[in-house]
């Protein structure tokens, strides 16, 4: 068996190690345009800001490394410019001589990857990306002596970089079209985001467009003049599937490749992985494009399973994906509400604001924490986590239980380690099972930060249950103050109508709207309290 692997990295490495360890036989060869094979491209950004601060961390892999473990002829600076399905060739351009060649095929592995998109903006000829190592090669020399930069786009590669940039020192803006940072969050959880971008010195442009860029600046659509010695572009990438398209394979509508669930194409024989591919979506089961590592590894050893004859089924894709942002964890797995509501599907609300670890331990963090659950099937569709320490692993716990087809109510059954230093007898991942068994059972029903100004409008009476000194620090406009411990004495002094009851986070609101409920009254809890509230409506524009 002749197997040839087009593009490596991440899902064209997977396939051929896999497939050497499962055939010893078979003659594989891997044909990469770059000069560079296996790379933690993930590791860009920190290797620009010095965190990693050896080139050679980031090289995974050598050609010759690779051929003396897995006897693999892996050719660098080798692009292939066409394939044949019908005579099973490729036409191979060698970069060093500049001659062509063909390779013929038994099995081929397409793992072209996707490329930076790059706005046809007057000067952006100036402008740098970041997806491979010559990428990061061309930044860290650009970096050298520079004062000020600009990094277009507040993605995950866009804040990750601006992070770094602001490690070295340099004066960063970042700008996004959008109207928010991280547009796979919901608003209210990005909003920390972004309010933590600022905290450490970056000048975040929302809702702003690029218009021209010259020597040494950025020219805003709206007139303005931002001061840019380096530009790089980092608003999103797309599928490399011009090679598959020229040799009649079919592609989707989100412009990567089509594959079935055992990764292969519309063309016998040939195979596609990675970020080329579009993938089946866990919560629509429509085909999407997802460009994360872990997806383009697991595909490529999937792959080489197929060409083996191991039985192989590609799970859906839930998009789960994390970073840092200074002191801040953002993470997200599913859909957004966003997302749901513009699909015009029905869905249910849950925030809470729990700590790291139990509260009497020192050092517990605070954390911001969403999900979104199917109102009929009780199925979870989404989840979003932003904070400090534990993020990371409540959002690996939710992202679990969606692949497992776990409901939002089972979640409080769920036996999570336990002791104070790293989690709290009832872990928040169990607090959202709690509410959401709640909601479920119509035990508890809740109002959205965005329903607060028409409640209040059409005669509800807001009621704050905090304590006196929590009101005067900040509170909703109208809000009455009646603390918790006081509500069963002083209910009276609520205004006929219905009630908007909310707290901090929305635990003592919880409480609160379940006492009034028993005394008759037309009460609901504002889902995540004033903090919810707070980081939904402040302002992130300067």
């Amino acid at each position: 068996m002749r197997v040839v692997i087009v593009g490596g990295v991440a899902g064209g490495m997977s396939a051929a190690t896999r497939l050497r360890r499962l055939n010893e036989s078979a003659e594989i060869v891997v044909l990469e345009r770059g000069d560079h094979v296996s790379f933690a491209n993930c590791g860009l950004p920190y290797y620009v800001g010095g965190v990693i601060p050896k080139r050679e961390s980031l090289l995974l892999q050598t050609p010759e490394a690779l051929a003396a473990r897995f006897r693999l002829d892996v050719r660098v600076r080798h692009e292939v410019v066409a394939v044949d399905p019908v005579r099973r060739t490729v036409t191979v351009h060698e970069s060093d001589t500049a001659r062509e060649y063909v390779e013929s095929f038994d099995a081929l592995v397409l793992s072209t990857g996707a490329s930076a998109v790059v706005p046809p903006v007057p000067g952006v000829g100036r402008a740098l990306v970041l997806r491979d190592i010559e990428d990061v090669d061309r930044i860290a020399e650009a970096v050298a002596g520079v004062r000020s930069a600009v990094v277009v786009g507040a993605g995950f590669i866009g804040v990750e970089l601006a992070e770094n940039l602001v490690r070295r020192g340099i004066a960063t803006t970042v700008i996004e079209r959008g109207a928010q940072v991280l547009g796979p969050l919901d608003v209210e959880m990005a909003g920390p985001v972004a309010a933590e971008m600022r905290k450490h010195g970056i000048d975040l442009e929302v809702g702003a467009e690029v218009a021209s860029i010259d020597a040494d600046t950025v020219t805003l659509a709206d007139g303005r003049v931002v001061p840019a010695e380096l530009v790089v572009m980092a608003i999103g990438v797309r599928p490399e599937s011009g090679l598959a398209r020229a040799a009649g394979i079919d592609i989707g509508s989100g412009g990567g490749i089509v594959v079935d669930d055992q990764l292969r194409t519309s063309v016998p024989r040939i195979y596609a992985v990675g970020d080329v591919v579009e993938k089946k979506d866990a919560v629509s089961g429509l085909s999407t494009v997802v460009p994360l590592a872990n997806a383009a590894n697991r595909q490529g050893r999937l792959a080489a399973d197929a060409i083996a004859g191991l039985p192989v089924v590609d799970p859906p894709a839930h998009g789960t994906a994390i970073l840092g942002v200074f002191d801040l964890t953002a993470a997200t797995t599913g859909w957004s509400e966003k997302r749901l509501r513009a699909a015009g599907r029905p869905f249910r609300v849950i925030h809470t604001h729990p700590l790291s670890h139990a509260g009497y331990y020192p050092d517990a963090q605070a954390m911001s924490v969403k999900l979104l659950v199917d109102p009929e099937t009780d199925r979870i569709l989404g989840a979003q986590a932003v904070g400090g320490e534990g993020v990371d692993k409540r959002i690996d716990v939710l992202a679990t239980a969606m692949a497992g087809g776990i409901t939002a109510s089972r979640l409080m059954d769920l036996e999570l380690a336990y002791a104070p230093a790293f989690g709290s007898a009832k872990d928040p991942v169990n607090m959202l099972g709690y509410i959401a068994d709640n909601l479920r059972a119509g035990v508890l029903r809740t109002a959205q930060w965005y329903e607060v100004d028409d409640a209040i409008a059409t005669g509800a009476q807001a009621v704050d249950v905090r304590t006196p000194e929590e009101f005067a620090a900040g509170s909703i406009p109208g809000s009455l103050n009646i603390p918790l411990d006081e509500l069963r004495d002083r209910a009276s002094e609520i205004p006929d109508g219905s009630v908007l009851v909310f707290c901090q986070v929305g635990q003592r609101g919880s409480s609160a709207t379940r006492l009034l409920t028993q005394l008759g009254r037309e009460a609901v809890n504002l889902d995540g309290g004033y903090r919810t509230w707070r980081d939904a409506t402040a302002e992130q524009h300067r």
